[in-house]
């Protein structure tokens, strides 16, 4: 069996019961289950959900996405090995340490496989949720321009790149197009702020204006969680998204949850701590990917200039990545998710094949 076939790059096509066509991101597809398949896996698992509650199958893939584009490699291995169960192994970890610790529950509500969650539907706060503790990437680079002001919060002057900032600085963008919120342009992922978010909380889905506090609490308790168990690990959690959502337990009350994925390498900036002491900066994590794509190709700016969409496409469908370049990338998310969890990343000979025994024979989800 060769390297592609233990990638899972189409996770789509799988033969599970749905009536509704299925939803495919960048990396994970969602399956919404029929009412009846529903009632009847809440009744027999006995999640803690209402009894009508909508489920949904969501299944990741080993895709990898950078600069807004899908990227594949040669001899057909159109994925990243190990990098799906790597992801869910990370998020599993963090959701599992957030309910411990009496911050929020996540929409997880069982794993059949590393790269299967079944999910309870959740309705989403509009925010992307970003915190930083150190100044790079986006944000360094307007500093550098002169730029002081980020989701109307001032800067100090004086900082230098990949620098630890003063405090977590929470710069939250729109998830997605918002309409008739004064002073916030109607486009995707915009940077507001927090008064943008306190005076329009409906807007951006928010059941009570308490509820903003809220969720501001559970990112900062979440990214200090994380911060402090990666940093035993001599790991440096830089920057991270954070996703929040809304859904109903078994007793009918609502609850503010973690959901969509916390902590991983993909949503994620981690730096290796003993190169950092040294001033080097190593990712672990899917910037190490964007820094690779951007030393591969002579013309990097066509991945950083928004302007040259056509030809970024063009660069992402014309060239196959290596095999020994996609093994680097592998070995940087299995590497991190072993250091988190501490258990090995479970590589399937045929990862569809085992999805499909386990949600036919244990769920009975597929006829």
């Amino acid at each position: 069996m060769s390297l592609a076939d233990k990638v899972l790059a189409v996770n789509n096509d799988l033969p599970i019961r749905t009536e509704l066509p299925v939803h495919s991101g960048k990396v994970r597809s969602v399956y919404w289950l029929t009412k009846a398949d529903s009632r009847r896996l809440i009744q027999e698992k006995g999640y803690d959900v209402a009894a009508d509650a909508p489920l949904a199958i969501m299944v990741i893939s080993d895709r990898i996405s950078a600069f807004d584009c899908i990227w594949k490699g040669e001899g057909g291995m159109n994925g990243v090995p190990g990098k799906g169960a790597a992801l869910n192994a990370v998020s599993n970890h963090w959701f599992r340490l957030f309910k411990e610790s009496g911050l929020a529950d996540s929409h997880i509500l069982d794993i059949p496989h590393p790269f299967v969650w079944i999910v309870q539907k959740a309705r989403p706060v509009m925010i992307e949720a970003i915190a930083r503790q150190y100044i790079t990437g986006s944000m360094w680079r307007s500093y550098a321009k002169g730029e002081r002001a980020f989701c109307g919060i001032d800067i100090v002057d004086g900082l230098k790149k990949d620098q630890k900032l003063p405090e977590l600085l929470i710069t939250p963008s729109t998830k997605g197009i918002l309409k008739g919120i004064p002073g916030v342009p109607e486009v995707d992922d915009v940077n507001i702020t927090r008064r943008d978010i306190e005076d329009n909380y409906q807007a951006f889905n928010f059941s009570s204006k308490e509820d903003v506090d809220r969720y501001e609490v559970l990112l900062k308790e979440g990214f200090d969680l994380i911060s402090k168990t990666l940093s035993e690990l001599d790991q440096v959690f830089v920057d991270t998204k954070f996703e929040f959502g809304y859904v109903t337990d078994a007793e009918g009350r609502e609850k503010l949850i973690y959901m969509d994925e916390v902590g991983t390498p993909d949503s994620s900036r981690i730096w290796d701590g003993p190169a950092y002491r040294k001033d080097e900066v190593v990712e672990n994590s899917k910037e190490g990917f964007r820094q690779l794509l951007l030393s591969y190709f002579p013309d990097p700016d066509i991945l950083l200039n928004k302007d040259r969409m056509k030809e970024r496409q063009a660069l992402a469908e014309d060239n196959e990545l290596s095999e020994s370049v996609l093994m680097e990338v592998s070995n940087i998310y299995t590497s991190i998710a072993e250091k988190i969890t501490g258990k090995p990343v479970h590589l399937s000979d045929n990862p569809k094949a085992e999805i499909v025994e386990i949600l036919k024979k244990e769920y009975g989800l597929i006829d």
